[in-house]
């Protein structure tokens, strides 16, 4: 942890000088809070939603409703996390995958990764409305509002976790990894003994 106007602050988990608003593809990871299982349970490979887990899915079906230019890509929910693909896309390349370019800079999303940075201004520069971190975000949201009408203390780890998809070879390993997911579930990393 740095300093930053006398207060420590996390460091930014995202790649600086990249843009998250420019076309490219991301491998997302989003965790409950504490890892709880509230999704649903593996039951022979597969992963069986509950309720919450209807809503998480749901939810993450209608990202493009509010999100034009964005096309999703395989996705899992597992009993404390959500793994998907979320393409971020111009018109000319609406309906594929896109894998990244040059990086350009960082937007900041309340977190600035730059220190002559002030993060409480709401400027172009620091909110791009259609970067990685506003989809996310308000997809977070929209099923916390509505998982907390059946379930009030439900919550998301504050961050989430991207990877940016550069060819087709890491989109195939990564949508293969997404696949069998419920499979090995017993020996992946956010897998948890609740």
């Amino acid at each position: 942890m740095t300093l930053y106007k006398s207060k420590y602050r996390i460091e930014s988990a995202r790649l600086k000088n990249w843009d998250y608003s420019s076309a490219g593809s991301y491998f997302v990871t989003i965790c409950t809070k504490s890892r709880e299982h509230y999704f649903g349970n593996i039951c022979d490979g597969k992963m069986v939603l509950s309720e919450i887990g209807k809503i998480a899915n749901e939810y993450w079906a209608k990202i493009p409703n509010h999100f034009q230019f964005v096309v999703l890509g395989k996705l899992i929910i597992m009993p404390n996390h959500v793994h998907g693909i979320i393409s971020i896309v111009s018109p000319a390349t609406a309906g594929s995958p896109v894998f990244v370019g040059s990086p350009v800079e960082t937007p900041k999303l309340g977190v600035s990764t730059d220190i002559n940075t002030d993060i409480n201004t709401n400027t172009d520069k620091n909110w791009k409305s259609g970067n990685l971190g506003v989809i996310i975000n308000q997809y977070k949201r929209a099923c916390t509002i509505n998982i907390r009408k059946i379930l009030p203390d439900f919550s998301w780890q504050a961050r989430f976790h991207d990877h940016i998809i550069r060819n087709n070879d890491e989109l195939h390993r990564i949508e293969k990894y997404i696949i069998e997911n419920p499979v090995n579930w017993l020996t992946d990393d956010l897998h948890s003994k609740n």
